[in-house]
């Protein structure tokens, strides 16, 4: 059985997460400078070294230190000391940087397709009547295999679908121009946050985050410090990527160790104002994801931050401390220690307040499943740097790996809007040879119409044997007016044909 190292107790006494237990998924929690980060890094370490790929977003740009070796310094130097850890505890990890705004990592893109309309509306910030045309859109999209990769894509089938929106109102119901126009609208302003770096080719393959690196896991870090101004599109993306994995990954039940694991820093934006229906959507996911070997771990300052249901999902806990200045966090401090399996040794409410930083209440899962009862512990330190890198070793780390290449260059593939942009030149040429062929025929029943014999002339004509003069004759009027007739009957099949073409298109 695989045991992650990650603290001591009072006793000294070592503090393990079973690995196998590791894909019940985590909660970190504490006041802000309480250490949270810290132990967020250390855990992920511990990942990393059994071989498991991790997924992080730096939200305080700290965490880019993990790819050099720490240093024998300060407070981790008095930690390390103290449980004898020795010299050779220190180390550096593998480490990846993404970035959605390419400034700080490998371009971090998705697609729109891939989003979803859920995801996207959210993002948004689209109220139901405005989600429900996006959700309209979208299956215009996927019924004729237009893909939406940025947003220039979404743009222009907004436009072709209001255009068409009579025709579409038998098949999928009203589409209203004002929610259309409030759409638009959202996608200007996303794109004035920067959402058009974020949606685009080529998109984050899922594969490349789950690399190893001499028997490490991969250290994958998403720049968050900018990504943070922009709350919704920060949740939106971290619930892709949780959706996502879950879409892709096979069910493999509970190994060792898990494949992947997930920390979402900051987790109370991934649920603020999230609809019911999200909310239960997110739920499913956490519930269910863990046998497909992910893990998921989330970090907030309180508890609380997190929805019940979710909360009810995270069976290992480590809680640093909460302050208690006023009523309302007393409250709080009393609802954090009521979600640890009680120590009859210990008064978890009144030790919440005063833990120092690095201190922490900790519980585990046992081989069972089962919490084990909460103990005062002493989160280990960091293996690795603690300060963060600085501008010119982190660009020298990004421009080095292997897939700054693959990702640095935005690729403009074929998608909705160059498929619209057909369609439109398409509908443009039919209509004109529609009013080109409505011209010739009028044309033609005119000419016909002059030509129709005279019934008095007719008369006379009969009457006294007097025909029309022909240099060919009889045989030739007859021959002539049969070809006429056949001519006109083919070109009112081939009409009809052309006419079926287009209104199938």
């Amino acid at each position: 059985m695989i045991y992650l190292d990650i603290a001591r107790s009072r006793d000294e006494k070592p503090i393990q997460m079973i690995g196998k237990m590791a894909n019940r998924h985590g909660l970190i929690a504490g006041a802000t400078g309480t250490g949270k980060s810290v132990t967020l890094r250390k855990i992920a370490e511990s990942f990393s070294n059994e071989g498991v790929p991790v997924f992080l977003v730096d939200v305080k740009g700290d965490f880019s230190g993990m790819a050099k070796k720490g240093q024998a310094t300060g407070k981790v130097a008095e930690r390390v000391n103290t449980f004898q850890l020795g010299e050779d505890y220190y180390q550096n990890f593998p480490v990846t940087f993404w970035d959605v705004y390419a400034e700080a990592g490998i371009p971090f893109r998705v697609k729109i397709s891939s989003m979803g309309a859920m995801l996207l509306s959210r993002l948004l910030g689209l109220n139901d009547t405005q989600e429900g045309v996006l959700n309209l859109v979208f299956k215009v999209a996927d019924d004729n295999g237009w893909l939406l990769i940025d947003i220039k894509d979404l743009r222009s089938l907004l436009k072709y679908v209001s255009d068409h929106a009579a025709e579409y109102k038998s098949m999928y119901g009203n589409i209203s121009s004002a929610s259309i126009g409030a759409i638009q609208r959202q996608l200007l302003a996303l794109e004035q946050e920067g959402g058009n770096l974020l949606f685009g080719e080529p998109a984050i393959e899922l594969s490349d985050l789950l690399q190893t690196q001499d028997k490490q896991g991969m250290v994958n870090i998403l720049a968050g410090a900018k990504l943070m101004r922009s709350p919704k599109m920060f949740s939106a993306l971290l619930l892709w990527l949780l959706a996502e994995l879950f879409t892709e990954f096979p069910e493999c039940g509970d190994l060792d160790i898990p494949k992947f694991v997930l920390f979402f820093d900051e987790a109370h934006l991934l649920f603020d104002n999230a609809s019911p229906a999200l909310l239960n959507q997110v739920e499913q996911v956490v519930r269910l994801i863990r046998s497909k070997g992910i893990g998921v771990y989330f970090c907030s300052q309180n508890p609380l931050d997190l929805p019940e249901t979710i909360l009810g999902q995270l069976g290992n806990r480590v809680q640093h401390a909460l302050r208690a200045f006023t009523p309302k966090d007393q409250k709080a401090v009393k609802a954090a220690a009521e979600t640890f399996r009680e120590n009859p040794d210990l008064n978890v409410a009144e030790t919440i307040s005063i833990l120092g930083v690095g201190e922490a209440l900790i519980s585990f899962l046992d081989e069972k499943g089962m919490p084990n009862p909460v103990e005062y512990a002493y989160v280990l330190p960091p293996a690795s740097q603690l300060p963060p890198l600085t501008p010119e070793e982190q660009k020298e780390i990004i421009e080095n790996n292997t897939y700054y290449k693959k990702y640095k260059e935005t690729i403009d593939n074929y998608s909705a809007f160059e498929a619209l942009l057909e369609e439109s030149k398409k509908e443009a040429s039919d209509k004109k040879q529609a009013e080109q062929r409505s011209l010739k025929e009028t044309s033609k029943k005119t000419a016909e119409k002059k030509e129709e014999p005279n019934i008095i002339t007719g008369f006379f004509r009969g009457l006294f044997g007097v025909r029309k003069h022909s240099n060919a004759g009889l045989g030739y009027d007859v021959s002539n007016q049969l070809g006429k007739e056949i001519k006109q009957g083919l070109s009112k099949g081939i009409n009809r044909t052309l006419m079926g073409v287009m209104k199938k298109k």
